[in-house]
């Protein structure tokens, strides 16, 4: 299994759209939906913290999938609708489009007691 971390800024007075929107994905009208098009992308988990920070709000996500490449590649690329969406609500809160390609961060520190 292959992880990954990553922090994106929220644009200014984009937090609480943000919390709204990820609740809906956890337990909301958008559960069902969510948890489709992340079996359809292979995640296993997927995690999402907010952490205030001097220059604004963080999101903290954390994935896990077998396969991260792809996918990573099928959330930025897929058709279905709540993908669309799922792009369209991370461009306006991050400011960022999922469809362009993803670099992902450096691993600097990775400690296992399982590989000590």
């Amino acid at each position: 299994m292959q992880s990954v971390a990553f922090a994106v800024p929220l644009l200014p007075g984009q937090t609480e759209a943000d919390r709204v929107a990820l609740a809906s994905c956890w337990a909301g009208a958008r559960k069902e939906a969510y948890q489709d098009a992340r079996r359809r992308a292979g995640i296993i988990r997927e995690a999402v913290w907010i952490q205030p920070a001097p220059g604004g709000d963080v999101a903290v996500v954390y994935l896990e999938a077998d396969d991260l490449a792809t996918a990573l590649t099928i959330l930025g690329t897929s058709t279905e609708p709540f993908d669309r969406w799922f792009r369209d609500h991370a461009r306006q809160v991050h400011g960022i489009a999922w469809e362009e390609e993803f670099t992902a961060p450096e691993l600097v520190l990775d400690f296992d007691t399982s590989r000590i």
